[in-house]
Order: structure tokens, then sequence, then C-alpha cells
């Protein structure tokens, strides 16, 4: 280690026993408020967020501690050290105390003196010497000897108080952070004379830090994970469901003779995206397919498995398959897929020319008929869910439809069909499907539901 030199200034005092005691019953009385708030906020381990929380609260008690600590050191003064250099020392205090110690280092006689807890925190036998400057940097790991030096250095040479850490190890192979503060002592014409420091074990502050990081972070990926999930639902679902705005209009059925409108409500209670969906196809033989169903689940693989049974439910019906039989295939589709599901539909197919509704049913809500300002239930055809059982039988009925009927499907986290039934009259006032739509969705109220859900609307026009 370098030298003594000159420096030109003093050492500070401290200040009255009186604040120093009322600083520490505040921050005594501030660590049982935190340590009840921590106990109030278990959660589950699992979680990243509670395990980022529930590190704060750690390393907010251990600030507090070290509060504490120092504040009772300031009041108390400098603990006491062995009258003699080979004294036998006093049983160690299991404390808050035992994690900082003090030296001096003479740097006339090449001395040095240690409070007990330097020792504990040092992991050095209380019977041998104390170390001197130039030995210090032995306990010190490698990569970190060059700070100590340099903190040693800067005190000595430039008068700078030194203020920083290293890694020590301990005899017993257990590393220890260590944070160091400490001022040149000086002489009375400005030279120095020894050096003061007091040592803190902070290491246990450092795995608290270290765990907030870490939790934090693993936070932040969860949080982009799911951001990332969330946007390719959102695009899989926009790319599949027909982008309707306002009234749409079919595009080859000339002279309109159904008016059609959507929407879809999502979920106020989570940000993933469901399998809720609704579709309306015109067809080559001039009838129109409408249908609407429900996935069990939520995210990217429930919202791909939508946009297959979707793309099988168009094709089947171009093809002219009836309702009850695209039933039967959607339900063997779904179970033969990788990850098995459980879904429920109602599809529906509209000959314009006789007003005829032929449909099937796999455990959905029921399609709502209105007319002249009242409303029913359509009587349900057999049918359990999709993706329950290989060898389902499902039924089919047909419904002979009048011109201004108002027919709606919708999924079951839309709301109770007695609720929707009590909208006929204001229904069978709407001018349009839009507007009976934005009847429903305000009715139903977007803030209030635990599920995603979707309506379809359809008018008979002529």
């Amino acid at each position: 280690m370098p030298p003594h030199v000159s420096a030109d200034r003093s050492a500070a005092q401290p200040p009255g026993r009186g604040p120093v005691d009322a600083l520490i019953t505040q921050t005594r009385r501030l660590k049982g408020d935190m340590n009840a708030v921590r106990q109030d906020a278990r959660g589950d381990t699992g979680d990243p967020q509670g395990r980022w929380q529930r590190a704060l609260y750690d390393l907010a008690l251990h600030q507090l501690d070290d509060l504490d600590t120092h504040l009772a050191q300031l009041r108390d003064g400098p603990p006491p050290v062995p009258a003699a250099e080979h004294a036998p020392a006093a049983p160690r205090r299991e404390s808050l105390l035992s994690r900082v110690g003090s030296a001096e280092w003479n740097l006339l006689t090449d001395e040095a003196v240690w409070s007990e807890e330097l020792y504990g925190i040092l992991g050095r036998d209380p019977a041998a010497p104390p170390l001197t400057l130039d030995e210090l940097p032995a306990l010190v790991l490698d990569e970190d000897r060059p700070r100590l030096t340099a903190m040693v250095t800067d005190c000595l040479i430039d008068a700078r108080p030194i203020d920083g850490e290293f890694r020590v190890v301990r005899p017993d192979g257990d590393r220890r952070t260590v944070h160091m503060m400490g001022e040149p002592v000086l002489d009375a014409e400005g030279g120095t004379t020894s050096m003061w420091a007091v040592l803190r074990d902070v290491s246990e502050l450092r795995r608290s830090q270290r765990a907030v990081r870490e939790s934090r972070d693993s936070l932040q990926r969860q949080r982009h994970h799911a951001q990332t999930e969330h946007r390719l639902a959102v695009e899989l679902q926009e790319a599949v469901l027909p982008p309707w705005r306002g009234s749409p209009r079919l595009p080859h059925q000339g002279p309109r003779s159904l008016d059609l409108a959507a929407h879809y409500l999502p979920a106020a209670t989570t940000s993933q995206i469901g399998g809720d969906w609704y579709d309306a196809l015109e067809l080559c033989d001039g009838q129109t397919l409408l249908s609407v169903g429900d996935l069990t689940g939520h995210g990217p693989t429930v919202t791909s498995t939508t946009a297959m049974l979707l793309g099988a439910l168009r094709g089947m019906a171009m093809a002219g398959t009836r309702p009850a039989q695209l039933m039967s295939w959607l339900n063997q589709l779904l179970d033969a897929t990788v990850q098995p599901a459980l879904g429920s539909a109602v599809c529906c197919r509209y000959r314009p020319d006789t007003r005829t509704l032929m449909w099937a049913q796999a455990g959905h809500p029921v399609p709502l008929l209105f007319r002249d300002g009242t409303g029913r239930r359509l009587d349900a055809p057999e049918g359990v869910l999709l993706g329950a059982t290989a060898r389902a039988v499902y039924g089919q009925a047909e419904e002979t439809l009048e011109q201004g009927d108002l027919l709606l499907l919708h999924t079951d986290g839309l709301a109770p069909a007695d609720r929707l039934l009590g909208l006929a009259p204001r229904l069978d006032a709407a001018r349009t499907a839009q507007e009976c739509v934005r009847m429903v969705v305000e009715e139903c109220g977007e803030g209030e539901r635990a599920d995603d859900a979707c309506v379809l609307v359809a008018r008979v026009t002529r």
C-alpha cells in the first residue's frame, strides 16, 4: 500500500444522542409496518410478479435493518476493542451489529486494530493479529484487488474518502461482499497518521437486489411473452373473422335478402383472446351460411384451432354439406387435433327464395327469433359439444322465416337468453341489424363480462 501523505481536512463530529434516538425510533416503527405489509402480501411462489414484490419487500427490510444498525452505532460510538493484542475475545453477539465492523491502521507503526465484528465478517480467528493494509488484499478476490488498492491509494495520497465495495473469500470458502467507508486521520500539522474505516457485510443486501433484478427481468419477459401472444392471437382473429363495419352486404346476392351485423366482445378479466367466433358466407347456390361458436381456452393455440375449424366449415359448406353433417365432421376434426379441445357451435343455412332456415347445434345456445316485437328460442335439435365424443350424432331443424324477422346468434359469454329476449321491443324498432347489435352491446355492457362473447344478427329484408 502507498505511504501516508499530508491532508488538509479534519473529521466531522457526530450529532447528539437525542436526534439519533428519534431517528432510531422512527426507523424501527417503519420496519414493523413494512414487515406487516410483507406478511399480508404473500402470494403465489410461481408468479413472477409475486416473486418480484416479495424481493422488493425483503430488500426494503434489509435497507431498514442497515439504517437501524448505522444509527445505533452513531449513537453508541465505536465498539470496544480488546485491551491486548492477544486477549481472549468475548462471545460474538448474534445481532444486526455483527454485520458492521471497524478498523484503524496506524501508518507510522504499521499496526492495526480491528473490532470483534470485523473478525466475524472476514471469517478470521479473533485470537489472530489483525491484518495490515499490505496484508488485507490477500483476502480479496483477484478481480477486486485493484479496486481496493485504488480506494486506499486515493484516501492516503489525495485525502479522498473511501466508499466502495469488494468481495472477500473467508477461510471456509464462503464469499462475502463488503462495503468499506473510511477517511485518513490527521495530526496537528495536517499529516496523515492513520486511516480508519467502517466495513459492512452487504452480502444479503446484494442478494436481495439481485433477486429484485431477476424477478423484474422475469416479469418483463413474461409480459413481453404475453404481449407477443396477444398480438399473434389478435392478428389471427382479425384474419379469420369478417372485418365488418356497419351493415355488410354479401357480395353476390344482388338485392339484399339479409341485413347482417356482428360484433366480438373481449373479456374484461383477461387480455388474452378467446376462441369465440362468428361467420357469414354466401354459398355457390345462393344460400347463406351463418354460424357462431366458442372453443375453450385463450391464446394463440385456441385462435389457430378456431381458424382451422372455420376454414373446414367454409370448405364443407361450399361443397353443399348440410348443417347436421357439418357438425359431425367438425366434431371428428376437433377430436383428431394434436391438442384436443372442447367447443360449441351453431350452424345455419338460409335459403332466401323460400326463407327456409336449416340449422344444427353442438352444445350451444340456440338462435333467438324476434318477430313483431316478441322473441323466442328456436327448438333445439340433438347435439353435444364438439370434441366430447368421437361418434356423436347431430340432429337438424328447419324454420320458416318471414320478412322483417330478426335472427340473433350468440355465444354463451354474452348474456342469458331471457335478458336478450327482453330486448324484443327495442330490437323491433331498430332500422338496421347494426343498430340491433349496438343495442345488445350496450345492454350487456363490455365491462361486466368474465368471458369473451360474439353476437351475430340477421334481419330478413325481403
